[in-house]
């Protein structure tokens, strides 16, 4: 049985394994975004996130300990010169995990794995979105009951208009004509058929 054992192995051994995600972290640094498959990317994430976190602090111990996992130097200098000066103001939550379908051969899960700082497009959206939210209530906004109001005097006004601009002898001729030929029409249908049987 295996209970409580999530560590996903990725069909490796632990020095194979190590070593990949070691490549992939130094890739990603140097190149803000790769393309991998879902199950990397998540235990990629697990590795890379507490390297720029400790890469935040700029000593020659915090150097080391990134050293003795990522074993590259042109990606350790990237990394506290370039990517911890971007991502000082980030409490965590450095990258991020866009889904791109199923790879033709085996169908396997794709994705690109980012650093989120690196995205110009996304921090634009974020920004604008962050402008329009509003927060909600349950009585519902001022702006939209005085819209309604708005609408209903208006129509209330329509109403009055066209009441005024109707004349009340008309609208009794109208109902007094209707009233007229109603009974002869029932008068035509009654003499049809007397007129048959004879």
């Amino acid at each position: 049985m295996r209970h409580n054992k999530k560590f996903n192995h990725l069909g490796r051994t632990s020095s194979h394994r190590g070593a990949m995600l070691s490549n992939m972290s130094a890739s990603l640094i140097m190149h803000k975004r790769i393309f991998t498959t879902v199950a990397k990317a998540k235990a990629l994430r697990k590795v890379v996130e507490p390297i720029i976190t400790r890469s935040k602090e700029d000593t020659t111990h915090s150097r080391r300990v990134v050293f003795s996992t990522l074993q590259n130097k042109e990606a350790i200098n990237e990394l506290f010169q370039n990517v911890s000066q971007k991502v000082a103001d980030r409490p965590g939550g450095y990258t991020r995990i866009i889904k791109t379908g199923h790879r033709l051969g085996d169908n396997a899960a794709m994705c690109f794995i980012e650093l989120v700082d690196y995205n110009e497009h996304m921090l634009k959206d974020s920004s604008t979105a962050k402008k329009t939210r509003t927060r909600r209530s349950r009585r519902g906004s001022s702006a939209a009951k005085v819209e309604e109001t708005t609408t209903e005097a208006n129509v209330s006004e329509v109403e009055k208009a066209d009441v005024e601009n109707v004349e009340p002898e008309e609208t009794k001729a109208e109902t007094t004509v209707i009233d007229e030929t109603e009974p002869t029409t029932n008068q035509d249908v009654k003499d049809e058929p007397k007129t048959e049987t004879e």
